[in-house]
Protein backbone atom coordinates (compact mmCIF):
# COMPACT_ATOMS: atom_id res chain seq x y z
CA UNK A 1 0.00 0.00 0.00
CA UNK A 2 0.98 3.42 -0.86
CA UNK A 3 2.15 5.75 2.14
CA UNK A 4 -0.86 7.31 1.93
CA UNK A 5 -4.23 7.77 -0.08
CA UNK A 6 -3.48 7.59 -3.80
CA UNK A 7 -3.54 11.43 -4.93
CA UNK A 8 -2.91 10.68 -8.66
CA UNK A 9 -2.50 7.41 -10.51
CA UNK A 10 -0.49 8.14 -13.52
CA UNK A 11 0.40 4.03 -14.08
CA UNK A 12 -2.15 3.17 -16.47
CA UNK A 13 0.01 1.15 -19.13
CA UNK A 14 0.56 -1.31 -16.16
CA UNK A 15 -3.09 -1.83 -15.23
CA UNK A 16 -6.46 0.32 -15.42
CA UNK A 17 -9.35 0.53 -12.97
CA UNK A 18 -12.43 -1.80 -13.96
CA UNK A 19 -15.03 0.04 -15.98
CA UNK A 20 -18.05 -0.42 -14.71
CA UNK A 21 -19.53 -2.33 -17.20
CA UNK A 22 -16.81 -4.66 -17.09
CA UNK A 23 -17.91 -4.89 -13.52
CA UNK A 24 -21.58 -5.10 -14.27
CA UNK A 25 -20.89 -7.85 -16.55
CA UNK A 26 -19.17 -10.08 -14.39
CA UNK A 27 -20.77 -9.84 -11.70
CA UNK A 28 -23.51 -12.63 -12.32
CA UNK A 29 -20.44 -15.11 -13.07
CA UNK A 30 -18.90 -14.91 -9.55
CA UNK A 31 -21.77 -16.05 -7.98
CA UNK A 32 -25.03 -17.74 -8.75
CA UNK A 33 -23.86 -17.92 -13.06
CA UNK A 34 -21.03 -20.69 -12.17
CA UNK A 35 -21.24 -23.17 -14.92
CA UNK A 36 -18.13 -25.13 -16.42
CA UNK A 37 -18.65 -24.12 -20.59
CA UNK A 38 -17.11 -27.43 -21.24
CA UNK A 39 -20.42 -29.27 -20.14
CA UNK A 40 -23.55 -30.77 -21.29
CA UNK A 41 -26.30 -29.21 -19.26
CA UNK A 42 -28.38 -26.21 -18.95
CA UNK A 43 -26.45 -24.27 -16.33
CA UNK A 44 -23.15 -25.17 -18.43
CA UNK A 45 -25.00 -24.39 -21.74
CA UNK A 46 -25.40 -20.35 -20.37
CA UNK A 47 -21.40 -20.24 -19.55
CA UNK A 48 -20.93 -21.57 -23.12
CA UNK A 49 -23.86 -19.27 -24.55
CA UNK A 50 -22.10 -16.33 -22.24
CA UNK A 51 -18.78 -16.99 -24.32
CA UNK A 52 -19.96 -16.81 -27.71
CA UNK A 53 -21.73 -13.41 -26.94
CA UNK A 54 -18.55 -12.08 -25.57
CA UNK A 55 -16.22 -13.94 -28.64
CA UNK A 56 -18.88 -12.10 -30.99
CA UNK A 57 -18.43 -8.68 -29.38
CA UNK A 58 -14.51 -8.94 -28.92
CA UNK A 59 -14.75 -10.08 -33.00
CA UNK A 60 -16.68 -7.48 -34.00
CA UNK A 61 -14.73 -5.11 -32.27
CA UNK A 62 -11.43 -6.21 -33.01
CA UNK A 63 -12.12 -6.47 -36.92
CA UNK A 64 -11.88 -10.33 -37.33
CA UNK A 65 -14.10 -13.07 -37.21
CA UNK A 66 -15.25 -14.66 -33.90
CA UNK A 67 -13.37 -18.51 -35.04
CA UNK A 68 -10.69 -15.96 -34.88
CA UNK A 69 -10.91 -15.07 -31.36
CA UNK A 70 -8.69 -17.22 -28.89
CA UNK A 71 -9.16 -16.07 -25.56
CA UNK A 72 -5.90 -16.68 -23.20
CA UNK A 73 -5.11 -15.88 -19.19
CA UNK A 74 -3.54 -12.19 -20.72
CA UNK A 75 -1.09 -10.68 -23.35
CA UNK A 76 1.86 -12.69 -22.28
CA UNK A 77 0.07 -15.84 -22.91
CA UNK A 78 -1.00 -14.67 -25.78
CA UNK A 79 2.39 -12.95 -27.69
CA UNK A 80 4.06 -16.76 -26.27
CA UNK A 81 1.25 -18.69 -28.30
CA UNK A 82 1.69 -16.37 -31.57
CA UNK A 83 5.65 -16.68 -31.23
CA UNK A 84 6.38 -20.09 -30.24
CA UNK A 85 3.46 -21.14 -31.29
CA UNK A 86 3.92 -20.23 -35.23
CA UNK A 87 7.32 -21.16 -34.87
CA UNK A 88 6.37 -24.84 -33.80
CA UNK A 89 3.99 -24.95 -36.84
CA UNK A 90 6.57 -23.52 -39.72
CA UNK A 91 10.19 -23.53 -38.38
CA UNK A 92 12.50 -20.28 -39.32
CA UNK A 93 13.77 -16.90 -38.34
CA UNK A 94 11.80 -14.92 -36.01
CA UNK A 95 12.16 -11.20 -36.44
CA UNK A 96 11.10 -8.55 -33.77
CA UNK A 97 11.65 -4.99 -33.16
CA UNK A 98 14.43 -4.58 -30.52
CA UNK A 99 11.33 -2.61 -28.31
CA UNK A 100 9.40 -5.42 -27.67
CA UNK A 101 8.05 -6.50 -24.70
CA UNK A 102 9.42 -9.35 -22.93
CA UNK A 103 6.30 -11.37 -23.35
CA UNK A 104 7.75 -11.22 -27.58
CA UNK A 105 11.64 -10.64 -27.18
CA UNK A 106 12.23 -13.59 -24.63
CA UNK A 107 9.98 -16.22 -26.59
CA UNK A 108 12.41 -14.80 -29.93
CA UNK A 109 15.05 -15.06 -28.04
CA UNK A 110 14.29 -18.81 -27.27
CA UNK A 111 13.93 -19.86 -30.80
CA UNK A 112 17.27 -18.06 -31.94
CA UNK A 113 15.24 -14.85 -33.78
CA UNK A 114 17.14 -11.73 -33.97
CA UNK A 115 15.96 -7.68 -33.88
CA UNK A 116 15.56 -5.21 -35.87
CA UNK A 117 16.68 -1.37 -34.90
CA UNK A 118 14.44 1.72 -34.03
CA UNK A 119 14.71 5.45 -34.54
CA UNK A 120 15.23 8.12 -31.59
CA UNK A 121 11.65 8.37 -31.78
CA UNK A 122 11.11 4.58 -30.79
CA UNK A 123 9.86 3.57 -34.20
CA UNK A 124 10.89 0.28 -35.89
CA UNK A 125 13.34 1.31 -39.12
CA UNK A 126 11.58 -0.27 -42.18
CA UNK A 127 14.85 -0.29 -44.29
CA UNK A 128 16.73 -2.11 -41.93
CA UNK A 129 13.80 -4.80 -41.53
CA UNK A 130 13.77 -4.69 -45.38
CA UNK A 131 17.30 -5.76 -45.10
CA UNK A 132 17.21 -8.42 -42.40
CA UNK A 133 14.38 -10.04 -44.64
CA UNK A 134 16.56 -10.17 -47.80
CA UNK A 135 19.68 -11.17 -45.69
CA UNK A 136 18.18 -13.95 -43.58
CA UNK A 137 16.45 -16.03 -46.50
CA UNK A 138 13.86 -18.14 -44.13
CA UNK A 139 11.76 -15.55 -42.06
CA UNK A 140 8.97 -17.40 -40.76
CA UNK A 141 7.87 -14.73 -38.47
CA UNK A 142 8.26 -10.58 -37.91
CA UNK A 143 6.36 -9.26 -35.03
CA UNK A 144 6.32 -5.95 -34.03
CA UNK A 145 4.00 -4.20 -31.36
CA UNK A 146 1.59 -1.81 -32.50
CA UNK A 147 2.24 0.68 -29.94
CA UNK A 148 5.26 0.24 -27.21
CA UNK A 149 4.58 0.11 -23.73
CA UNK A 150 7.19 2.15 -22.63
CA UNK A 151 7.19 5.14 -24.59
CA UNK A 152 4.01 4.87 -25.86
CA UNK A 153 5.53 5.31 -29.98
CA UNK A 154 2.99 3.37 -32.66
CA UNK A 155 4.74 1.28 -35.05
CA UNK A 156 3.78 1.36 -38.88
CA UNK A 157 1.94 -1.93 -38.61
CA UNK A 158 0.73 -2.11 -42.16
CA UNK A 159 4.00 -1.45 -44.07
CA UNK A 160 5.70 -3.75 -42.02
CA UNK A 161 3.00 -6.26 -43.04
CA UNK A 162 3.39 -5.33 -46.21
CA UNK A 163 7.35 -6.05 -46.54
CA UNK A 164 7.00 -9.34 -44.43
CA UNK A 165 4.57 -10.77 -46.43
CA UNK A 166 6.46 -10.18 -49.64
CA UNK A 167 8.51 -12.55 -48.50
CA UNK A 168 6.04 -15.06 -47.02
CA UNK A 169 6.36 -14.16 -43.26
CA UNK A 170 3.46 -14.55 -41.28
CA UNK A 171 2.91 -11.05 -38.96
CA UNK A 172 2.33 -10.39 -34.82
CA UNK A 173 1.51 -7.37 -33.39
CA UNK A 174 1.21 -6.95 -29.82
CA UNK A 175 -1.15 -4.39 -29.27
CA UNK A 176 -1.96 -4.50 -25.50
CA UNK A 177 -1.01 -1.06 -25.21
CA UNK A 178 -2.59 0.16 -28.85
CA UNK A 179 -5.92 -1.61 -27.93
CA UNK A 180 -6.67 1.19 -25.44
CA UNK A 181 -6.43 4.05 -27.98
CA UNK A 182 -6.83 2.85 -31.68
CA UNK A 183 -9.26 1.23 -33.45
CA UNK A 184 -7.02 -2.37 -33.51
CA UNK A 185 -9.84 -3.47 -36.22
CA UNK A 186 -8.13 -0.99 -38.21
CA UNK A 187 -4.88 -0.09 -37.22
CA UNK A 188 -3.64 -3.91 -37.25
CA UNK A 189 -5.62 -5.59 -39.93
CA UNK A 190 -2.64 -6.28 -41.89
CA UNK A 191 -1.55 -8.91 -38.92
CA UNK A 192 -1.91 -12.16 -39.29
CA UNK A 193 -1.77 -12.43 -35.37
CA UNK A 194 -3.00 -9.58 -32.72
CA UNK A 195 -2.44 -9.90 -28.91
CA UNK A 196 -4.41 -7.89 -26.49
CA UNK A 197 -5.11 -7.79 -22.41
CA UNK A 198 -8.22 -6.80 -20.86
CA UNK A 199 -6.84 -5.25 -18.36
CA UNK A 200 -5.05 -2.61 -20.14
CA UNK A 201 -8.51 -1.00 -21.73
CA UNK A 202 -10.37 -1.01 -18.50
CA UNK A 203 -11.53 -5.05 -17.76
CA UNK A 204 -10.53 -7.33 -15.34
CA UNK A 205 -6.93 -9.00 -15.06
CA UNK A 206 -5.88 -12.42 -16.42
CA UNK A 207 -7.61 -12.56 -19.46
CA UNK A 208 -6.30 -11.72 -22.76
CA UNK A 209 -7.19 -12.65 -26.73
CA UNK A 210 -4.80 -13.67 -29.71
CA UNK A 211 -6.38 -13.18 -33.01
CA UNK A 212 -5.02 -15.66 -34.80
CA UNK A 213 -6.62 -15.05 -38.69
CA UNK A 214 -7.87 -18.04 -40.97
CA UNK A 215 -5.21 -20.51 -42.69
CA UNK A 216 -2.40 -18.53 -40.19
CA UNK A 217 -0.12 -21.77 -39.04
CA UNK A 218 -0.32 -22.44 -35.26
CA UNK A 219 0.49 -24.99 -32.49
CA UNK A 220 -0.78 -24.76 -29.81
CA UNK A 221 1.06 -24.18 -26.72
CA UNK A 222 -1.29 -25.75 -23.99
CA UNK A 223 -2.91 -29.21 -24.42
CA UNK A 224 -5.39 -31.73 -22.51
CA UNK A 225 -8.50 -30.24 -22.99
CA UNK A 226 -9.25 -28.97 -26.71
CA UNK A 227 -11.07 -25.74 -25.96
CA UNK A 228 -10.48 -22.93 -28.40
CA UNK A 229 -10.15 -24.74 -31.35
CA UNK A 230 -7.74 -27.12 -29.63
CA UNK A 231 -5.14 -23.81 -29.42
CA UNK A 232 -5.54 -23.24 -25.66
CA UNK A 233 -6.76 -25.46 -23.50
CA UNK A 234 -8.21 -25.24 -20.35
CA UNK A 235 -11.58 -24.66 -18.59
CA UNK A 236 -13.06 -20.79 -19.67
CA UNK A 237 -12.61 -17.85 -17.53
CA UNK A 238 -16.19 -17.29 -17.92
CA UNK A 239 -16.69 -14.00 -15.97
CA UNK A 240 -13.18 -12.75 -16.62
CA UNK A 241 -14.06 -12.88 -20.77
CA UNK A 242 -17.65 -11.55 -20.40
CA UNK A 243 -15.80 -8.69 -18.76
CA UNK A 244 -13.39 -8.18 -21.05
CA UNK A 245 -16.22 -7.80 -23.87
CA UNK A 246 -17.70 -5.66 -21.91
CA UNK A 247 -14.78 -3.35 -21.49
CA UNK A 248 -13.68 -3.83 -24.51
CA UNK A 249 -17.34 -2.21 -25.87
CA UNK A 250 -17.38 0.49 -23.32
CA UNK A 251 -13.61 1.29 -24.63
CA UNK A 252 -14.35 1.26 -28.54
CA UNK A 253 -18.08 3.74 -27.64
CA UNK A 254 -15.57 6.31 -25.59
CA UNK A 255 -12.37 6.20 -27.22
CA UNK A 256 -12.46 9.27 -29.47
CA UNK A 257 -14.00 11.55 -26.55
CA UNK A 258 -11.14 9.85 -24.53
CA UNK A 259 -8.45 9.96 -26.38
CA UNK A 260 -8.55 13.82 -27.26
CA UNK A 261 -9.20 14.35 -23.36
CA UNK A 262 -6.31 12.63 -21.58
CA UNK A 263 -4.38 13.48 -25.14
CA UNK A 264 -5.43 17.33 -23.55
CA UNK A 265 -4.20 16.04 -20.23
CA UNK A 266 -0.79 14.38 -20.82
CA UNK A 267 -0.01 17.45 -23.04
CA UNK A 268 -0.61 19.94 -20.48
CA UNK A 269 1.20 17.61 -17.87
CA UNK A 270 4.45 17.38 -20.38
CA UNK A 271 4.44 21.32 -20.56
CA UNK A 272 4.12 21.94 -16.83
CA UNK A 273 6.63 19.35 -16.12
CA UNK A 274 9.07 20.64 -19.04
CA UNK A 275 9.00 23.93 -18.18
CA UNK A 276 9.65 23.10 -14.33
CA UNK A 277 12.26 20.52 -14.22
CA UNK A 278 15.86 21.82 -15.68
CA UNK A 279 17.16 19.45 -18.27
CA UNK A 280 14.07 17.21 -18.41
CA UNK A 281 13.76 15.36 -21.63
CA UNK A 282 10.68 13.94 -23.18
CA UNK A 283 12.20 10.65 -24.29
CA UNK A 284 10.59 9.51 -27.69
CA UNK A 285 9.86 13.59 -28.33
CA UNK A 286 12.35 16.10 -27.76
CA UNK A 287 11.34 18.23 -30.28
CA UNK A 288 7.90 18.17 -29.19
CA UNK A 289 6.19 16.31 -31.88
CA UNK A 290 4.24 13.52 -30.07
CA UNK A 291 2.04 12.77 -33.18
CA UNK A 292 3.48 9.59 -33.06
CA UNK A 293 2.70 8.84 -29.68
CA UNK A 294 -0.46 7.30 -27.96
CA UNK A 295 -2.32 10.01 -26.31
CA UNK A 296 -2.16 8.82 -22.55
CA UNK A 297 1.99 8.33 -22.64
CA UNK A 298 4.36 10.70 -21.23
CA UNK A 299 7.89 9.58 -20.70
CA UNK A 300 11.08 11.42 -19.45
CA UNK A 301 14.42 10.96 -18.48
CA UNK A 302 15.36 13.32 -15.40
CA UNK A 303 19.27 13.93 -15.10
CA UNK A 304 20.64 14.27 -11.68
CA UNK A 305 18.30 11.62 -9.63
CA UNK A 306 18.00 8.40 -9.80
CA UNK A 307 14.10 6.29 -11.06
CA UNK A 308 14.03 4.12 -7.49
CA UNK A 309 14.45 7.60 -5.13
CA UNK A 310 12.15 9.30 -7.73
CA UNK A 311 9.49 6.74 -7.61
CA UNK A 312 9.46 5.99 -3.67
CA UNK A 313 8.99 10.06 -2.89
CA UNK A 314 6.37 9.69 -5.39
CA UNK A 315 4.22 6.79 -3.83
CA UNK A 316 5.06 8.68 -0.54
CA UNK A 317 2.87 11.35 -1.57
CA UNK A 318 -0.07 9.62 -3.14
CA UNK A 319 1.15 9.48 -6.79
CA UNK A 320 1.81 6.11 -8.93
CA UNK A 321 4.24 6.26 -11.59
CA UNK A 322 6.62 3.75 -13.00
CA UNK A 323 9.93 3.92 -14.39
CA UNK A 324 9.57 1.13 -17.57
CA UNK A 325 7.55 -1.69 -17.48
CA UNK A 326 5.34 -3.03 -14.69
CA UNK A 327 6.03 -6.86 -15.62
CA UNK A 328 9.29 -7.45 -13.51
CA UNK A 329 7.87 -7.40 -10.03
CA UNK A 330 8.57 -4.06 -9.08
CA UNK A 331 12.69 -4.67 -9.93
CA UNK A 332 13.98 -1.35 -12.00
CA UNK A 333 16.61 -2.49 -14.27
CA UNK A 334 18.35 -0.37 -17.23
CA UNK A 335 15.34 -0.61 -19.99
CA UNK A 336 16.27 -2.17 -23.71
CA UNK A 337 14.00 0.28 -25.03
CA UNK A 338 15.78 3.01 -23.76
CA UNK A 339 18.91 1.63 -25.19
CA UNK A 340 17.65 0.78 -28.30
CA UNK A 341 16.62 4.20 -28.70
CA UNK A 342 20.15 4.84 -28.40
CA UNK A 343 19.53 7.12 -25.19
CA UNK A 344 22.57 7.33 -23.06
CA UNK A 345 22.76 5.25 -20.38
CA UNK A 346 23.75 7.81 -17.69
CA UNK A 347 20.26 9.65 -19.13
CA UNK A 348 18.26 6.18 -18.33
CA UNK A 349 19.10 5.96 -14.75
CA UNK A 350 16.11 9.05 -14.44
CA UNK A 351 13.59 7.53 -16.32
CA UNK A 352 9.58 8.06 -15.55
CA UNK A 353 6.66 7.03 -17.08
CA UNK A 354 3.92 8.82 -16.81
CA UNK A 355 0.90 7.27 -18.17
CA UNK A 356 -2.66 8.23 -18.12
CA UNK A 357 -6.07 6.34 -18.73
CA UNK A 358 -9.86 7.01 -18.73
CA UNK A 359 -9.97 7.64 -15.10
CA UNK A 360 -7.04 10.52 -14.82
CA UNK A 361 -8.32 13.94 -14.31
CA UNK A 362 -7.31 17.39 -14.14
CA UNK A 363 -6.75 17.29 -10.50
CA UNK A 364 -4.28 14.57 -10.84
CA UNK A 365 -2.22 16.21 -12.92
CA UNK A 366 -2.43 19.14 -10.84
CA UNK A 367 -0.91 16.75 -8.03
CA UNK A 368 1.67 15.58 -10.36
CA UNK A 369 3.15 19.44 -11.15
CA UNK A 370 2.85 20.26 -8.07
CA UNK A 371 4.88 17.23 -5.98
CA UNK A 372 7.04 16.16 -9.21
CA UNK A 373 9.29 19.39 -9.70
CA UNK A 374 9.73 19.82 -5.73
CA UNK A 375 10.63 16.18 -5.74
CA UNK A 376 13.66 16.09 -8.06
CA UNK A 377 15.04 19.27 -6.58
CA UNK A 378 14.78 17.52 -3.28
CA UNK A 379 17.01 14.46 -4.90
CA UNK A 380 19.34 16.84 -6.60
CA UNK A 381 20.04 18.97 -3.24
CA UNK A 382 20.59 15.43 -1.37
CA UNK A 383 23.57 14.84 -4.37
Amino acid sequence: MPSQPVTAYLDHAATTPLRPEARAAMAPWLGERFGNPSGAHGVARAARQAIDEARDTIAGLLGCAPNEVVFTGGGTEADNLAVLGTHAARPGTVLASAVEHHAVLEPVELVGGSTVPVDGRGVVDLSALSAALKAHGDVTLVTVMTANNEVGAVQPVAEMARLAHKHGAAVHTDAVQAAVWLDIGTVSASADLVAVSSHKFGGPQGVGVLVARKGTPLHPRQVGGGQERELRSGTHNVAGIVGMAAALAAKAAAREEEAARVGALRDRLAKGLLSEIPDAVETAAPDGDRSHLLPGTLHLTIPGVESEALLFLLDEAGICASAASACASGAQEASHVLAAMGTPLAATAGALRLTLGWTSTDAEVDRVLDVLPAVVARLRGAR
